[in-house]
């Protein structure tokens, strides 16, 4: 246990809180069991460690750090680490890479169960099922970027001040940065956190984080054969050359050779990866097999490693407007294949001359603009949806 505590110290010694991720300010801490999904590279652990560094400055003794691929974990379980720990004074302990523990979920349970004096925080993969108080963490919005690579805070917007005062929001933001200095370059390496390690390392580290959804965490939160792991990699190659598409789903099923119902299932593995996102034009039944109408990579920096080619501008836009509102608004796609976002506003994405006339629609229709800097009445501009959290 002590080379336990010794890894914790010297993790929280070398963890900077300069910029911490808005997720921080959402959760609620004072739960007794807080549960943190997401992909690999995301910040999750990083999140802790300066949660940590914060909450118990005073006494970092009464938290603990501990990663459960530990090698302590081999010989020692984890209900033996909270009675020892437990012992000494502690009353926090953060738990990492929970996935990786054998029967996670009825492990951290009993550990609720049998401390009651003990808060527990836990973080694994974004297929981790849902519970207690369970928050998702995506990648990087364009706001948390800049915030990082400008050193400066910029506020978060909702999207009703978003629609309603597009102009005086993007005109403000305008004045302090220049928005398309940045934007290009997050749209291909700044989703992910791991882009301050440098360009060169960005997509071997994109590529760690899809072998690891693929090759660990679906075979052991999904319990997938390994043998049709090569199977769901082929259909994310397939997918990766089309994306944004309408999917041919026989088509895609015969081309991997497998059964329509396990390709619908392979799909719906892929989203709980956060690999895809998948679009419907009306609602869907929770855990229901439907065929999606319009298929998505999750984030534009997947777009940038998994293609063969350069992506259309036009599709990484659009894969962006997505993506940063997934995270907290429903999308589903309207007949004409725009984003219809809540059940409320409509959201086209245009250009050029064809946002002009478009933009004198009545309702709640909005144009997303690539190519202005600040938006006015229903004209928005892409970028300005970066800043939503």
């Amino acid at each position: 246990m002590e080379r336990l505590f010794e890894h914790y110290r010297n993790k929280l010694a070398f963890t900077k809180t300069a910029f911490v991720r808005s997720l921080e300010q959402n959760i609620d801490w004072k739960s007794s069991l807080i549960g943190i999904r997401g992909p690999r590279g995301v910040g999750k652990s990083n999140l802790m460690l300066q949660h940590i560094k914060k909450a118990f400055k005073e006494d970092y003794s009464r938290a603990l750090y501990a990663s459960l691929d530990d090698l302590y974990f081999a010989d020692n379980s984890l209900s033996h680490l909270a009675e020892q720990f437990t012992r000494r004074g502690g009353t926090h302990l953060f738990l990492d890479e929970v996935h990786k523990y054998p029967k996670w979920d009825q492990a951290v349970k009993s550990l609720h169960d049998n401390f009651p004096g003990l808060s527990i925080v836990y973080a694994g993969s974004s297929l981790l099922e849902n519970q207690a108080h369970t928050y998702d963490m995506q990648g990087l919005s364009f706001r948390e970027y800049l915030a990082f690579n400008t050193n400066r805070e910029y506020p978060i917007f909702s999207l009703e001040d978003i629609l309603t005062r597009t102009e005086e929001i993007s005109a403000e933001l305008a004045s302090e940065i220049k928005p398309f200095k940045y934007f290009d370059n997050y749209l291909r390496m700044g989703y992910y956190p791991f882009f301050i390690l440098g360009e060169k390392n960005y997509l071997s580290r994109m590529n760690e984080t899809i072998n690891m959804i693929l090759d660990i965490e679906l075979p052991i939160l999904r319990n997938m054969e390994t043998s049709s792991i090569p199977k769901i990699r082929k259909l994310l190659a397939v997918i990766s050359k089309v994306s944004p598409c309408v999917p041919n789903v026989a088509s895609l099923a015969s081309h991997i050779g497998v059964a329509r119902q396990t390709l619908l299932s392979y799909l719906k593995h892929l989203e709980e990866g956060n690999l895809i996102v998948l679009l419907y034009k009306g609602a869907r039944g929770t855990g229901s097999l439907v065929k999606p109408d319009r298929l998505y990579l999750e984030n534009s920096n997947l777009m940038h490693d998994l293609m063969d080619h350069e992506a259309a501008p036009s599709d990484s836009l659009e894969t962006f407007v997505l993506n940063q509102l997934k995270k907290d608004h429903d999308i589903k796609l309207t007949a004409s294949g725009d984003f219809l976002v809540d059940d409320r506003h409509t959201f086209k994405m245009c250009s050029g001359n064809r946002k002009q006339k478009q933009a004198k629609d009545e309702g709640n229709s909005y144009i997303i603009a690539d190519d202005i800097e600040i938006g006015s009445g229903r004209l928005i501009p892409v970028w300005l949806l970066g800043f939503l959290y």
